[in-house]
């Protein structure tokens, strides 16, 4: 299995401040995830890395109201039981400066592991009401692709840009 390590930054800071905010964020990752075998697995044999534009970012003591597309990043990460690693940057009044986090080849190799084609909701009538049920090919389809935490992994990937 071949793994990837992304970031994501805002878009507003320099090139340089890019790749310096990703690996305060992957040094980050490596302190907490350091024994993960997977981890281990990427930082022997793979070291590719993928820096995408996060959006904006929120600073900290504001509302959550306007909450930046970075730090909402960063909530659906924590929501879909992704492992995950973050950097607030001092100079940035302590703002999210950037997200890390390590995928598997089933999330972004998609010759080998293509999106699912077909229905993935099967409408059922059963004489009073109507309902809804996952299909069983879509249910192989996510197995396929290594669970639910890699199917929201391949859509939150899916049209970033990137930084």
């Amino acid at each position: 299995m071949e793994y990837r390590l992304y970031f994501f930054v805002p878009y507003n800071i320099s090139d340089i401040q890019k790749g310096v905010q990703s690996v305060h964020a992957a040094i980050q990752y490596t302190i907490q995830y350091a024994q993960d075998k997977d981890f281990k697995d990427f930082f022997i044999n793979d070291k590719t890395v993928i820096i995408l534009n996060g959006g904006q970012t929120r600073f900290p003591r504001q509302d959550t109201e306007g909450q930046g597309s970075l730090n909402q990043i960063m909530d659906d990460l924590e929501s879909n039981g992704v492992d995950f690693s973050f950097f607030c940057e001092p100079d940035l009044n302590h703002a999210l400066s950037a997200i890390c986090f390590l995928a598997d080849e089933r999330v972004w190799d998609k010759d080998k592991y293509p999106d699912f084609e077909g229905e993935k909701e099967i409408p059922t009538f059963d004489g009073e009401k109507f309902s809804i049920y996952t299909s069983t090919a879509y249910k192989d389809w996510i197995d396929s692709v290594g669970g639910e935490k890699n199917v929201f992994l391949r859509e939150l990937l899916k049209d970033k840009r990137l930084a």
